[in-house]
């Protein structure tokens, strides 16, 4: 059966996601603010429409892909809001990495409406989207997750039901402050071997098979010609940017305020990202944050903005 999508947010991670949708059969009609997007949008191909109105008609599911909790609440809730415009048989996939507290009252607003709402932000950065492998980290009732199933299983390889509304996006935060910790152990573990003057190869593959591996490390390698497909051989071009790690890690740290948890390396972590980004590197893919930590020893080419 085809489905008809409202896709709303088609940026860096929402212009693939929604192409992997379109190239399985799926009608999408998208929607942007940004001109420079909606360019881009329209370029890769997809169906951009300018109004609200035609981007819900017809709609039976509704994505949106947006940077921060006041663009979702900006979207979908107060007197201009779109959620009274939405049918009710229509289901509400919100992939946006936000705060809880938005993402709750989204779900609560939809559910006096009757209609379905599940926050799915995902894990796995540009890269996972456009070779639809993201996993989506899924917070929402049985039901509603059924339905966005077909969905997620064109979009990305595992879908991660965490609990009610609101847990996808709980465990998102909580999940990229140990991405940002991680990031920032890896990349002080291969400067130092480097300050050492030891072999990083050798070091890199050691450490990959004892206790001091982690994601990053395997995976998202922040120094180059260690792993391949990442953005540290690609001159620090993102990928999932500073900006991004520096906003989650913010997430994280109002989350653990709300809650009176100690979380000492997240604050710690973001510190750390908040003066990269100051610094002018806010563009960067996060695994750039190895060129800080490394300073005068660091070497490596970079030119996330690709301009050189």
């Amino acid at each position: 059966m085809t489905n008809h999508i409202a896709f709303i947010g088609v940026g860096n991670m929402g212009n693939p996601m929604a192409d992997q949708l379109v190239k399985a059969g799926n009608e999408v009609k998208a929607f942007d603010v940004s001109p420079e997007v909606i360019k881009i949008a329209k370029e890769s191909g997809l169906n951009v429409v300018s109004t609200i109105d035609e981007l819900l008609d017809g709609a039976s599911t509704v994505i949106s892909m947006l940077p921060e909790g006041k663009h979702v609440r900006s979207l979908y809730l107060g007197d201009k809001g779109i959620l009274n415009k939405i049918p009710k048989e229509c289901l509400i996939i919100d992939c946006s990495t936000i705060d809880i507290e938005t993402s709750l009252e989204l779900g609560n607003e939809a559910k006096k409406l009757g209609i379905k709402m599940i926050d799915a932000p995902v894990t796995g950065g540009v890269m996972g989207a456009r070779i639809g492998k993201l996993n989506f980290l899924v917070g929402g009732s049985e039901e509603a997750v059924a339905l966005a199933k077909p969905l997620f299983d064109i979009m990305g390889q595992k879908i991660l039901h965490a609990g009610a509304q609101g847990s996808g996006v709980g465990v998102k935060i909580c999940n990229n402050m140990s991405l940002g910790i991680s990031m920032i152990a890896a990349s002080e573990s291969l400067m130092l071997a480097k300050r050492l003057k030891m072999d990083i190869k050798k070091v890199h593959e050691i450490i990959k098979a004892a206790s001091g591996n982690n994601w990053a490390m395997t995976n998202y390698t922040p120094l180059p010609n260690l792993t391949d497909g990442v953005p540290s051989n690609n001159k620090y071009r993102p990928g999932f940017t500073a900006a991004m790690m520096r906003k989650d890690l913010r997430l994280a740290m109002d989350a653990a305020q709300s809650v009176d948890a100690s979380t000492p390396l997240g604050k710690a972590a973001l510190e750390i990202f908040s003066k990269f980004c100051d610094e002018g590197d806010s563009d960067t893919d996060y695994s750039g944050i190895s060129k800080m930590i490394g300073g005068d020893a660091w070497n490596y080419p970079f030119d996330p903005k690709g301009n050189k």
